[in-house]
């Protein structure tokens, strides 16, 4: 067998986009027809002075000069030397890690286009750094062609941040989808795809992994040095001491990845082309758009997502499937800047915005400039408008900006303009006398932005000024995941943990992960265990995969299905499924014809003064007495009462807080290896839940391992492994924090004592007030206050703080908490289908962390004593600002949208896909002004996991 290895080249559409340019010559655009957009546009250049703005014209000109007209180009190409003609923004960052050496990874890292790179990264050297950049580059100019379709942009760049060939299917659906938008996007990307190579070796990097361990760095070197098929061959068969036999895992990896990637179920892998839109699938109101939605998301049929489009996107039954879809392309994200034409959307920090990047910049330019001939095209109507040069131009450009940047509400996610905005302006601007008979502003107005609450629709008014936050502001919240720094197969996620290397830590990390399904471009972590739809209504059946080291999903293994017509039947009320409700103060959830409630204790409208007296908030009203007993389930309760109330029987708790037993000294490992101490409060409960790991005795630990650990006697180590290598005991993981060296106990959210803060962090728990636990809070809003009284609470962090008090807390604090109702049995489930591991509170915690992509905030979280998953996101400084609170405000926000509406982002993901509602609680500021932020102590440093020093911000 051989390997089909070929030097990856490409080429450009065309020269235009390569060579320099200077004002434009008007005498150049005589080549052109009069009173064709082609001959406006070239006309525009004459008057445009900011270079800038010049730059994005030029890159949008071939929209509407066509490249056959020979004359004019070469007019323009010989007249305007001097400005770059390529995007603004430096499309090569997400190449800069297959740089080879480390001089040249942090230079392609601060540069801003290419030509600042090549005095240290040689293209001798550096072939696949340079064929990844000349490749995005082409993706860049080629998709700007899509303008404001996003399907059709989204299967274009699919093209071009495919980490292999492009398959005939991906080729096809760009054809199928684009040409009636876009003849010069088809054309450009057939010159992309005929010249692209069979393979290209950095393509087969993951195959690295499967070789043995003292061969993996060896083989990354030679696939980014080498490019012949014989190079390649001899460097590995010389360092990796085998020959290409393929039942060796390496080789078998390198035989399979030549060939065109496809999903089969031979592979053991989900047939379908996108398996998280097909979550949404389900969310449709009719029949037709359900059936379409099944049929695209699952193979390549005669159906398209323009005909979805055409037919669902703007039928106003369809909102949540609609919504449901944009999450999946476009997630809501926070943060707006670096726009050079919309930019009154720049420096807004804490607002959500599901597009805020060049292209959707340039595509606003575009828009306006399309509609200046006299028509908005939609996809099923065309609207006749005045000059819009004149009429309202600032207006304009505010919905055309809108409609690309896309600000997103948290509660309702949808991006439309407000109903009362878009009458004003057509009545103002719409061309009444070409109207079509019935057409009103009103009537066109009620398909295209039938909603006037400014908390579901966008209020144009936010953006007709610049924000009011000025740069130095901004940046005391940073977004370094927006835009995206990562490589296509790679995800994002903010950088906690800090580094090894203090000169070149960067404020994230780009961590392996997986495409859902041949077409999609939405990514899940490697290792990460995912929910996929095999089967919807009535019956909904999944199966669970996990994302593996090929990049694919893989080991998927069926669930039970559960059929989703069964409704529940609560007071003689019919309940459908998905449905969430209340029963007196109890917030409940239909789920597949089962009724899953909260257990808080309820005060009846009718009670009276007695009752009142005698009411704790507790479960069960058991009384306010700290005596603590440790369940089986791991979590510490206040009292027996509570725990029996809650489910347990005596033999299922014994007297004392969780953490001070100790789970080693039965000695259940066996003679050959460590018994380590590990705490945790479990989700399901069909197998035990022990407090403990049995660990073997590692003869090596991973080199590259950065994920530090600090023992009981104040020393770091590189990792838990090495940690246990040198025979010590755990303290906390992360670096070990000057203020933590000094046992000086707290009292964690969770009802446990830990002797630092820095352990209740590591548990990803939240301080309560320090001193040993000695009580617990209420959980209901209405018990008074009295087992707090004799607590000593910190003073708030921010002055003007509204805060909040978590559930069975005694403090209140200036942060964010969701209270979320989960099923156990779905819970169950997933240990089930997970060899009967138990899920974890921890486990929950540390798959939600990364959907929080501020910095300047983390999550932490336990289970209270009523057994609702808390979820706390607070601020990681001392003294927060107000924006930083607001910030935390709105992830939290984010984060109970996304559950709440069943969004595939969140919960396509196991465990969390067992969340069914949530209620959130959030801190506000009296005073609209920010504060300078104050430096972070040794133990909010930890906590905000910059182990070193703080990251740069980017």
């Amino acid at each position: 067998m051989r390997l089909c290895f070929q030097i990856t080249s490409f080429l450009l559409a065309v020269n235009f986009y390569s060579r320099p340019v200077r004002a434009q010559d008007p005498s150049c655009c005589h080549h052109a027809a009069e009173f064709s957009p082609c001959r406006e546009a070239c006309d525009q250049l004459t008057t445009i002075k900011s270079e800038s703005r010049l730059k994005h014209l030029l890159q949008r000109l071939p929209g509407y000069c066509s490249e056959s007209m020979n004359e004019l180009w070469m007019c323009i190409n010989s007249t305007l030397p001097g400005v770059s003609r390529k995007s603004e923004g430096w499309v090569g960052l997400g190449c800069c890690e297959l740089a080879i050496t480390t001089e040249c990874r942090k230079e392609c890292k601060q540069a801003s286009s290419k030509n600042d790179i090549t005095k240290v990264c040689k293209k001798t050297t550096e072939n696949s750094l340079y064929s990844c950049i000349t490749k995005n580059e082409m993706g860049s100019t080629c998709c700007s062609y899509a303008g404001r379709h996003t399907t059709c942009r989204e299967y274009c760049q699919a093209i071009f941040r495919t980490d292999s060939t492009p398959t005939v299917s991906q080729i096809s659906a760009v054809k199928d989808y684009c040409q009636t938008h876009s003849a010069q996007l088809i054309h450009c990307v057939n010159n992309f795809t005929k010249s692209y190579p069979i393979h290209s070796p950095v393509d087969s990097l993951y195959c690295c992994d499967r070789a043995a361990t003292h061969c993996q760095m060896a083989c990354r070197q030679i696939l980014r040095t080498m490019s012949t098929e014989h190079e390649i061959m001899e460097g590995l068969i010389k360092e990796c001491g085998s020959q290409p036999l393929p039942q060796e895992p390496m080789w078998q990896c390198f035989l399979s990845s030549v060939q065109t990637p496809s999903i089969t179920p031979e592979d053991n892998l989900p047939a379908k082309m996108d398996c998280a839109k097909l979550h949404c699938c389900s969310k449709a109101n009719t029949s037709l758009c359900r059936d379409m939605c099944l049929e695209i998301s699952s193979n390549w049929g005669s159906q398209t997502w323009q005909d979805f489009d055409q037919l669902c996107e703007y039928n106003p039954v369809e909102t949540e499937l609609i919504n449901c879809l944009a999450d999946v392309r476009e997630p809501c994200q926070l943060g707006c800047k670096d726009l050079t034409y919309c930019t009154n959307f720049n420096n807004r920090p804490t607002e959500l915005f599901r597009s805020c990047n060049i292209q959707s910049d340039q595509g606003a330019m575009n828009d306006i400039k399309l509609w200046s001939n006299g028509t908005i095209k939609m996809p099923f109507m065309n609207i006749p408008v005045l000059d819009i040069r004149k009429c309202q131009p600032h207006m304009w450009k505010a919905v055309a900006c809108s409609l690309q940047i896309k600000p997103c509400h948290s509660r309702s996610r949808g991006s439309v303009i407000c109903k009362s905005d878009c009458v004003d302006i057509l009545t103002q601007c719409g061309d009444t006398k070409r109207f079509h008979e019935g057409q009103t502003p009103e009537r066109i107005c009620e398909l295209l932005s039938p909603i006037d609450d400014p908390e579901h629709c966008i209020p144009l008014y936010k953006y007709l000024t610049p924000s009011s936050l000025g740069t130095n502001t901004v940046e005391e919240v940073i977004h370094p995941c927006n835009p995206n720094p990562c490589p296509s197969n790679h995800i994002c996620q903010v950088n906690r943990k800090g580094c090894l290397d203090e000169l070149n830590c960067q404020p994230y990390l780009c961590v392996p992960g997986c495409k859902m399904g041949e077409a999609s471009e939405f990514l899940v972590q490697q290792d990460a265990r995912i929910q996929v739809p095999t089967r919807t209504d009535p019956t909904v059946c999944f199966e669970v995969c996990s994302c593996g080291p090929s990049g694919r999903l893989e080991n998927c293994v069926e669930m039970p299905c559960m059929d989703t017509s069964k409704p529940c039947i609560v007071g003689g009320q019919r309940k459908s499924h998905g449905t969430s409700f209340k029963t007196d103060c109890h917030n409940c959830y239909c789920f597949a014809g089962e009724t899953v409630c909260s257990t808080k204790e309820c005060l009846s409208s009718g009670y009276t003064d007695d009752s009142h007296r005698h009411f704790t908030g507790l479960p069960c009203s058991c009384q306010d007495r700290f005596v603590p007993v440790c369940a089986s389930n791991g979590r510490t309760y206040p009292s027996a009462c509570v725990a029996r109330c809650m489910g347990f029987k005596d033999s299922q708790f014994v007297f004392g807080p969780c953490h001070l037993s100790k789970p080693c000294a039965s000695k259940p490992c066996q003679r050959n290896q460590r018994c380590i101490p590990k705490y945790r409060v479990c989700l399901s409960d069909v197998s035990d839940c022990p407090q403990y790991e049995c660990i073997g005795h590692a003869a090596t630990c991973d080199k590259n391992s950065e994920d530090p650990a600090c023992d009981t006697e104040g020393m770091d180590h590189r990792s838990l492994c090495h940690l246990h290598q040198a025979g010590k005991t755990l303290a906390y993981m992360g670096r070990c924090q000057e203020a933590c060296r000094k046992p000086k106990q707290v009292c964690g959210h969770n009802g446990e004592t830990y002797n630092t803060v820095c352990g209740a962090y590591s548990d990803r728990v939240a301080v309560d007030y320090e001193a040993p636990c000695r009580a617990v809070g209420a959980v209901s809003d209405v018990a008074p206050d009295s087992a707090c009284s004799l607590v000593s609470c910190p003073s708030l962090s921010t002055p003007g703080c509204h805060p909040v008090t978590p559930p069975g807390a005694c403090c209140p604090i200036c942060a964010s908490i969701l209270q979320i109702l989960w099923s156990k049995e779905r819970m169950n489930t997933f240990s089930k289908l997970n060899k009967k591991q138990p899920v974890t509170v921890h486990d929950v915690l540390q798959i939600l962390r990364p959907h929080i992509s501020v910095p300047q905030c983390d999550v932490f979280g336990y289970l209270s004593i009523d057994h609702l998953l808390v979820v706390i996101i607070a601020p990681v400084d001392q003294q927060p600002t107000p924006l930083q609170i607001e910030a935390c405000s709105k992830e939290a926000e984010k984060i109970d949208s996304l559950i709440n509406y069943a969004s595939p982002t969140l919960v396509s993901h196991v465990p969390l896909s067992a969340f069914l509602t949530t209620e959130i609680k959030t801190s506000s500021i009296r005073s609209s002004g920010s504060t300078p932020s104050s430096p972070l102590t040794p133990a909010l440093c930890f906590l905000l996991g910059l182990l070193v020093t703080p990251a740069p911000v980017l």
